[in-house]
């Protein structure tokens, strides 16, 4: 059971560790997006730096990196331990894809902010709760122009939702990961919540964007 759980939980982790918009800036454009706009590697950032094409494959590789990462530790763990809960070692690489993306080894633990990878993960661990999430995303980005507060409300309101929506057995650990997740991807975007609450916040598409972090 320990060697299963370890195991999950390293491989989650590099999975989510890779460091999708670094690559691909470093890979297409021969530049560091760590010296660009806010210097996150995450698609916001890419696109405001790096071109829309670049910044919606880096959307949907962090989505499949973390998808993959719970769809194999799921795996991993019904062949290494067959009584185990399906949803806790789902929960388990949840978690640690999105603790990876965060803070790769990689890049000096210096990571993205967990949306598009937390977004992934829970596409495979709580389908439904993570659809109407990245709608509540959607929305809020379409009426404000704000990817910052799109994305807080997205992720918080996303336990909520699997809450109602998952069918079946939901189990502490896997009801605690997604609290934990929302709770990591909230702190991650604390310098963006204090310029929303200062109103210095800047819209996506506008013309200042470039000037200040995301």
């Amino acid at each position: 059971m320990l060697f299963a759980i370890i195991l999950i939980a390293v491989a989650a982790y590099l999975f989510g560790s890779i460091p999708t918009g670094y690559l691909l800036v470093r890979l297409f454009r021969h530049e560091d997006i760590r010296t660009k706009g806010s210097g996150n590697i995450g698609a916001t950032n890419v696109i405001r730096a790096g071109g829309k094409g670049l910044g919606a494959a880096t959307f949907f590789i962090d989505v499949l990196k973390g998808s993959s990462a719970v769809y194999l530790g799921g795996l991993v763990g019904a062949m290494l331990v067959p009584s185990a809960n399906l949803r806790d070692m789902q929960s388990l690489a949840a978690l640690f894809a999105v603790l990876g993306h965060m803070f790769p080894v990689w890049l000096r633990f210096r990571g993205g902010k967990g949306v598009a990878t937390g977004f992934g993960v829970f596409l495979v661990a709580a389908p439904w709760g993570a659809i109407a999430a990245i709608t509540v995303f959607l929305v809020i980005l379409a009426i404000t122009r704000y990817v910052s507060l799109a994305s807080i409300l997205g992720a918080v309101s996303f336990p909520f939702f699997a809450w109602l929506l998952v069918k079946g057995d939901r189990p502490p650990f896997f009801i605690a990961v997604q609290f934990a997740v929302a709770f990591l991807i909230l702190a991650k975007h604390h310098q963006n919540i204090r310029r929303l609450l200062a109103g210095q916040e800047s819209r996506f598409g506008s013309s200042s964007q470039e000037r200040r972090p995301a």
